[in-house]
């Protein structure tokens, strides 16, 4: 771990850093809660119980835990197991859903496996007028779908909730376990992190889909350990919306999405349009980092970037004009990231941010150095970094042009470190 000085931080070489042991694998294997449902760019489970061991070697009496940017509730859940109170938010509903499946943890086992049994006696007795008829559902669903695998799928749905008791963390579950299989039971490209559809694929039965999901779910929930369990609260909610109130913590982990991020509304949108969370999945990228579906006035904005963002704005704007202005929103976000998370910590506690960096034709764009100079420019008196190694972007450092991992050089470099930035208040 290097500490830094802002004096001379540009100076500093992030790249020249070396590979931190502590930072880079876990000492036990990923808890089964934590696979669940495929969440893209999954935060390592292990990163939330190092941060717990280097906080409380610094003396700081770690009480309650905060993740800004909580997907789908890795931290959440390691804090729960470790008898810690949790608070965390996301944009994103479809992540807060598996969040809150995830870090709820202590459901009755008989309970689930009498709801499922009772699932799928209803799922053949769901008559075809009782759902909307594929010709009338939403374009992009027909788009997505084939009309003997919407028609299941519209049919399970009600099965669920004619069971489940409505608002309750049991229905949550299910519709977790729901929300998991609509891609492989849709024409979705598999493993793509870009929407497109494969006209070759096999596609996935829905029932046995489903009944593999919800057997895998119920095993990782019989699996948890019994613990003094610490208390979560996950809501949905924008970090950088100022009249949303936020609590007092003593460390908040978490890793920002990228400035070249995967576009989550997007990835999601199956779970978003069948779950009732939007009728258009477009609406749901208002808000997020770096999102330029709101206003952002380029110029004006430009001149409050710190050194490092206007740096790189300026390099983007000379060799791709295009993406510069992406970029500046996602910088000017971040840096007030960094001042509302200062802000949320009680004295002398502390801030771990995993993050990694890009570039664009050449251009990198240094999503570290630029959150150290926000973390500074926020208040933290220290500023901390070292940095992980990420195994299969390391193997296949680059991506194609489905957004698949390769180790051809033709695709867009994907960088094989990441950086844990640690802000102490």
């Amino acid at each position: 771990m290097i500490k830094l000085n802002p004096d001379n931080l540009f100076e500093q070489n992030f790249d020249a850093i070396e590979i931190d042991p502590f930072w880079n694998t876990g000492d036990e294997q990923e808890h089964l809660m934590h696979r669940i449902h495929a969440y893209p760019a999954k935060f390592p489970a292990f990163i939330a119980t190092k941060a717990i061991e280097y906080a409380r070697g610094n003396n700081i009496a770690v009480e309650k835990i905060a993740d800004i940017f909580c997907g789908c509730g890795t931290v959440a859940f390691e804090s729960k197991v470790n008898g810690i109170d949790f608070w965390g938010c996301d944009i994103n509903p479809v992540a807060i859903l598996i969040a809150q499946v995830k870090s709820k943890g202590t459901y009755q086992i008989p309970r689930l496996k009498l709801y499922f049994d009772q699932i799928m006696a209803v799922y053949p007795t769901i008559a075809d007028n009782m759902i909307t008829p594929y010709g009338d559902a939403n374009a992009r669903l027909v788009y997505w779908y084939d009309e003997k695998h919407y028609n299941e799928l519209a049919k399970l749905k009600i099965a669920i909730e004619k069971v489940t008791p409505k608002r309750s963390d049991y229905r949550q579950f299910f519709y977790c376990g729901f929300s998991n299989i609509l891609k492989a039971t849709s024409r979705w490209l598999t493993k793509s992190i870009k929407p497109q559809i494969d006209p070759q694929k096999q596609i996935a039965d829905t029932i046995e889909s489903f009944r593999r999901q919800i057997k895998s779910m119920i095993s990782a929930c019989e699996s948890i350990p019994s613990a003094d369990f610490g208390k979560t609260d996950v809501v949905q909610m924008n970090f950088l919306d100022e009249e949303k109130s936020v609590p007092d913590v003593d460390i908040i982990i978490t890793s920002p999405p990228y400035v070249t991020s995967y576009e989550y509304a997007d990835l999601h949108q199956l779970s978003s349009l069948w779950l009732g969370y939007a009728d258009d999945y477009r609406a749901l990228r208002k808000g997020s980092i770096g999102s330029l579906t709101q206003d952002f006035l380029f110029k004006k904005k430009l001149r409050w970037l710190n050194k490092t963002g206007k740096g790189i704005v300026n390099k983007l704007q000379k060799n791709i004009p295009e993406k510069a202005r992406d970029v500046a929103k996602y910088f000017w976000d971040m840096q007030h990231v960094a001042k509302r998370a200062c802000k949320m910590l009680n004295d002398s506690g502390l801030a771990v941010f995993v993050i990694g960096n890009t570039e664009y034709k050449g251009v990198l764009v240094d999503n570290a150095k630029h959150l150290a100079e926000s973390l500074f420019d926020a208040g933290f008196s220290e500023v901390s970094v070292t940095k992980r190694k990420i195994s299969k972007k390391n193997l296949t450092p680059y991506r194609d042009k489905k957004g698949h991992f390769t180790s051809n050089a033709r695709g867009r470099k994907v960088y094989s470190e990441e950086f844990i930035l640690i802000g102490r208040k």
